[in-house]
């Protein structure tokens, strides 16, 4: 198998789990800072229908929060590339704790563009829904999923 086969298999299942858990907690923050669990999804909606009609929708409907959702899951798999090719040819995420602590960097990088470096329309958008313990908690899930992931593949490579 390839090389990038590897990467984009392991980005794939990374990413998926990344871009899962990271909106579980959007969704549970949501429901306990905003009027609906789904509105911090729906802000990344802001990429399609605007800052505006994407940061009112609260409830969840398809306009906004499948696609919201569809745009988060695939930055998430972005990022997951990224971290999968820069350490394809490392044994850290083989084990869980280099595992977590290359993730966490990924996510702190994901963070800071994001939220710094991009232009506005293309930011996640939730950063206008949430607190920034919120924040944290949605960045240190995609962490534990980018982590969960590369150690999935890692591991079934190696039985």
């Amino acid at each position: 198998m390839s090389r990038w086969t590897r990467t984009l298999q392991e980005a794939a299942v990374a990413g998926a789990l990344a871009s899962v858990l990271s909106a579980a907690v959007l969704a549970l923050a949501g429901r306990r800072e905003t009027p609906g669990a789904a509105a911090p999804i729906n802000a990344v909606s802001q990429w399609l229908w605007g800052r505006h009609e994407a940061l009112a929708a609260d409830d969840a409907e398809r306009r906004h929060t499948l696609n919201g959702y569809l745009i988060h899951h695939l930055a998430s798999t972005f990022w997951a590339v990224l971290h999968t090719a820069a350490l394809q040819r490392s044994a850290v995420p083989a084990r869980p704790l280099p595992a977590l602590a290359a993730a966490t960097a990924t996510s702190a990088v994901a963070a800071f563009v994001d939220l710094r470096c991009t232009p506005e329309r293309l930011t996640p958008g939730f950063q206008h829904r949430l607190s920034s313990r919120a924040l944290a908690a949605t960045y240190g899930a995609f962490a534990i999923g980018l982590a969960l992931g590369c150690l999935v593949m890692r591991r079934g490579r190696a039985a």
